[in-house]
């Protein structure tokens, strides 16, 4: 198991991150995560991680951008009640993207749903490439840097924890982890839609 991780680890790493990326629902941020604690028992090298999942953020993020640009809105019209639909958001997306779209684009990434999204919705709403690929980057690089670091440290820590505490220490450390997880997720909902709103 420790020599698959050593060989294929960071490529399982990029995959996973691209493809959701580019708009298949896979779980990218908890391959990161993984990633990060894997490379705080030192099974990897925590910059190779944070170097592998920002670029796999960032060309995934271009794929769909282009998908979205070049075949989004042929999809869309496709079939009449998806037509019917889109006549209707398609114009509002337009407008808010005009408005919002860098600032959308580099906080999508740390939204689960939007991550997967926002660049088909982008590039459908037709957003400057070159807006969109320095937000895209920013967050991209941003998004790894953070959730990299935290699950690194917060590897390290869990490990020092269990080996002084014992287990209940490591289950005490997980609740703590996914109560913070919700309230951050919350508190990300919250800014979003009131940024929506502006």
């Amino acid at each position: 198991m420790q020599s698959l991780v050593h060989d294929y680890g960071l490529f399982i790493l990029f995959l996973l991150v691209a493809m959701e990326s580019a708009g298949i629902p896979l779980p990218g941020e908890t391959a990161l995560v993984a990633a990060g604690v894997l490379a705080s028992q030192g099974d990897m090298s925590i910059v190779a991680v944070i170097a592998v999942a920002a670029a796999a953020a960032i060309a995934g993020d271009n794929v769909g951008y282009w998908a979205g640009r070049l075949g989004g809105r042929a999809l869309l019209e496709r079939w009449s009640f998806l037509e019917r639909h889109a006549s209707r958001v398609l114009p509002w997306s337009e407008r808010f993207f005009e408005r919002h779209g860098g600032k959308t684009i580099f906080l999508a990434r740390f939204i689960a749903v939007l991550r997967v999204t926002a660049a088909w919705l982008a590039g459908i709403s037709k957003m400057h490439w070159w807006l969109f690929f320095l937000w895209n980057a920013a967050g991209g690089i941003v998004w790894a840097v953070t959730v990299g670091l935290v699950a690194y440290y917060a590897g390290h820590a869990a490990a020092a924890a269990i080996s002084r505490y014992g287990l209940i220490a490591g289950v005490a450390i997980v609740v703590l982890l996914v109560v913070g997880a919700f309230v951050f997720r919350f508190v990300r909902r919250r800014m979003l839609r009131a940024e929506s709103e502006v």
